[in-house]
C-alpha cells in the first residue's frame, strides 16, 4: 500500500514537470514585471523536462536598457526552483552604481525554508554569498573575495569578517 502512494506521488509529480506550461508561466511573470515598468527581451526561450532556459536576455527599466545576461536558466522542481543567469553585463551608465559584470549569480528557493532565498554570485566585485527573509523583508549580502568594489563601495557596510550590503524593502 505505502508502495503504490509513493509510486502515485511520483508520477503525479513527474506529470506536473512535464507538463508544466514553463514558457507560459515565464510570458505571464513577464507581464507583471512589464507592468512595473521593467522589460525582458531574449533571443530565444527553450523548454526542457524541468528546466526553461533564456538566451541573450536584455533587462530595460522604464525603458532604459540596464544589462545583458548571456543565459538565464529556471529550474523547477516545484519543491526546489533555482534561477541561474551567466555573463550578466551592466550598462556603462550603471556601473558607478553596480559591478560592471557578474559571471555567474545562482538565486535558490526551497519549500524547506519557505521564508528564505539563497543568493551566491561570482562577477567582477569578487564572490558573495547572501539570502533575502522574506518575513523580514531584508536582504543581507556578504562579500566573501573582494576584487573592485569601489564603485559600490559607498553602498557597503565594513563588519567584523568583511565588507557586507544589507537593506529591507
Amino acid at each position: 500500500m505505502v508502495k503504490k502512494i509513493l509510486l502515485y506521488t511520483f508520477v503525479i509529480w513527474g506529470a506536473l514537470l512535464l507538463f508544466m506550461p514553463k514558457k507560459n508561466l515565464y510570458f505571464k511573470a513577464e507581464s507583471i514585471l512589464e507592468s512595473q515598468g521593467v522589460v525582458l527581451n531574449e533571443a530565444s526561450i527553450e523548454e526542457r523536462f524541468a528546466t526553461l532556459t533564456l538566451k541573450d536576455v536584455t533587462l530595460y527599466a522604464k525603458s532604459i536598457q540596464v544589462a545583458h545576461a548571456d543565459e538565464v536558466s529556471l529550474l523547477t522542481l516545484l519543491a526546489y526552483n533555482q534561477l541561474k543567469v551567466s555573463q550578466l553585463k551592466i550598462d556603462k551608465g550603471f556601473q558607478n552604481m553596480f559591478p560592471k559584470e557578474i559571471t555567474d549569480a545562482t538565486v535558490v528557493y526551497s519549500v524547506i525554508s519557505p521564508l528564505r532565498i539563497a543568493i551566491d554570485a561570482e562577477g567582477s566585485f569578487g564572490t558573495l554569498k547572501g539570502y533575502v527573509n522574506l518575513k523580514e523583508r531584508k536582504v543581507h549580502l556578504d562579500l566573501l573575495e573582494t576584487k573592485e568594489i569601489k564603485s559600490i563601495q559607498n553602498y557597503l557596510k565594513k563588519g567584523e569578517e568583511g565588507w557586507f550590503y544589507e537593506t529591507d524593502f
